[in-house]
């Protein structure tokens, strides 16, 4: 076989089935041996977009992610899904076209050095330059991509590396180890979380299955403990849960923060301590926290990389929760006001007043807390309207929420698109900010191509409202550079054959949902969220006090 066709039967063996990718001439044998084969490529419209569906497929199913780009251009556009996917753990396979063997150090047309590239972004990159190792080193990308803490792998193929002819096999499946924890370790858990008053559980991190979420949501509600998830890993556990106390990300809600901050004891499974899940580092004292803090993670180098933590555990999120399940704890009256408080934080984000705009999306939200399936998935790129998906309707459970840890924009469209093809059956909704959008936005095109059936609501308020935000805060009376004068959302999407209408007013949105349901395609709902059209240089703050004038 040639060194393309090899690569296929490996990505079969390892129960690969589908791929998104631009194609190139790079790795055309690629692409040749996928026509012989029960293998799906989907054909994005940007390799940024393709990219992002890959790690957003992979955090829907649990399976590694495939990605496919030429070189160059191609490789560069798609970094970042390969950040991305390394920020949130996601196991991903990278594949790029390189020159050939013959050519390589030359600075040949398009020629990179993807090790040096892709060295401090992914977990692995390599380049195979044997046709023989094929087998060896794909084998050893499935496992890169999935032990420990999960993340993405790059692999570049020169040309002629595709179209030389070997013999060899490919491997069997990878498997999956998990490190579990030691019966000594629960014992202290057990012993810490007996004598707190105020213990909190936080979860997080990839690699859970469903069979652990369940278990999850089962322990705490069992000992009586409020549970906290990181940084846009909400559905880790069902919202609806008297024990879920809201999640550590980005604008975390005070009450959430409250709770850290006051905690005795944290027992934190599978999360990371980054920048988000701390409210900058500010919640626990680096190094040493003021808490009883227990850290258990898949990977070792995530134990003491920056708190001390009382009681280290190097141990996978499965065997965590198994091991845990049978744990018994005292009744405590502290313990149960404790979770009631915690509780309580969560619930009085839901009790926000109206917004002063034409399509109020505290309404908005509410209608879709009544008429969106139980197994519906939400995806949303990055700025302040992801606080509507992300605390404004419960995910968790049956539901999914798929969002870029990274913070990059772009990504709710392509990831509604990938969570649309593998389960055409459920319903998919993005919620995609204006500016958030047009980065992605072409990508309406390969739905359409694919029969994808998502629903896009985006949000338009005319600005990049995060930045604005920020530079109003910063820079009072200084706006500059992040007005945005946007097309015809709805126009654009019926132009790609798809369902679009804009929605002007609040009474408006559930019909306009309905006919969205009903269309058979995906669809574009273009929601006026700014209280009117904002003028150069007005702030939004001023923008809301002239609508609440008017009433």
């Amino acid at each position: 076989m040639t060194g393309g066709e090899v690569l296929m039967e490996c990505l079969l063996a390892q129960g690969g089935r589908i791929g998104f990718g631009v194609p190139g001439e790079s790795y055309l044998a690629v692409l040749d041996a996928m026509r012989d084969r029960e293998f799906r490529f989907v054909n994005a419209r940007h390799e940024g977009g393709a990219a992002f569906m890959a790690e957003a497929w992979a955090k829907l199913t649990g399976e590694v992610g495939l990605c496919f780009v030429t070189r160059g251009p191609g490789a560069t556009n798609a970094a970042i899904g390969v950040h991305s996917a390394m920020q949130s753990s996601t196991p991903m396979i990278l594949f790029v076209g390189q020159v050939g063997t013959d050519m390589r150090g030359r600075e040949a047309f398009q020629e990179l050095d993807y090790r040096a590239v892709f060295g401090t972004m992914a977990k692995w990159a390599v380049e195979i330059d044997d046709v023989d190792r094929i087998p060896e080193i794909m084998a050893r990308a499935y496992s890169v991509a999935t032990s420990g803490r999960p993340g993405p792998v790059v692999i570049a193929l020169p040309e002629d590396m595709l179209t030389a002819t070997t013999d060899s096999k490919p491997a069997p499946a990878t498997q999956r180890p998990e490190a579990a924890p030691d019966a000594s370790d629960i014992a202290a858990i057990t012993q810490h979380l007996s004598q707190a008053k105020r213990p909190i559980l936080l979860a997080g991190g990839s690699g859970w299955t469903e069979t652990s979420r369940r278990a999850l949501q089962a322990l705490a509600e069992r000992l009586d403990l409020p549970v906290v998830v990181s940084f846009r890993r909400q559905d880790l556990m069902d919202n609806t849960s008297p024990c879920y106390a809201g999640d550590a990300g980005v604008g975390m809600a005070a009450a959430t923060a409250g709770l850290l901050r006051e905690a005795d004891v944290i027992l934190t499974i599978n999360a990371r301590f980054g920048e988000m899940t701390t409210d900058g580092y500010t919640l626990l004292r680096v190094p040493n926290p003021e808490q009883i803090l227990i850290h258990a993670h898949a990977s070792d180098s995530e134990l003491g990389k920056i708190y001390a933590p009382t009681l280290s555990i190097h141990a996978g999120p499965n065997r965590m929760i198994a091991a845990l399940s049978d744990m018994h704890l005292p009744d405590s009256a502290d313990r149960s006001a404790w979770r009631e408080r915690a509780r309580a934080g969560v619930d009085a984000v839901l009790n926000v007043r109206p917004q002063p705009s034409p399509v109020d999306m505290v309404a908005v939200c509410a209608h879709l807390r009544e008429v969106l399936p139980a197994d519906a998935v939400l995806t949303n790129g990055a700025g302040n309207f992801a606080v509507w998906p992300s605390r404004h309707i419960p995910v968790g459970g049956a539901r999914n929420l798929l969002a870029p840890q990274s913070g990059a924009m772009g990504y709710g469209v392509p990831a509604a698109i990938a969570a649309s093809i593998e389960s055409p059956e459920r319903r998919v909704v993005c919620f995609a900010g204006d500016g958030d959008f047009q980065m992605t936005g072409m990508e309406l095109a390969t739905a359409a191509q694919e029969g994808a059936t998502p629903i896009f609501l985006i949000l338009d308020n005319g600005t990049y409202g995060t930045i604005r935000m920020h530079q109003e805060r910063t820079y009072p009376s200084r706006v500059s550079g992040t007005d945005l004068k946007n097309p015809d959302f709805a126009a654009l999407a019926q132009a790609c054959g798809l369902f679009g209408q804009r929605v002007a007013r609040t009474e408006d949105f559930p019909a306009a949902f309905a006919a969205a349901c009903a269309s058979g395609t995906a669809a574009v709902l273009h929601l006026d969220i700014a209280a009117e059209a904002l003028t150069p240089g007005q702030t939004i703050t001023e923008m809301r006090a002239a609508a609440l004038n008017k009433g």
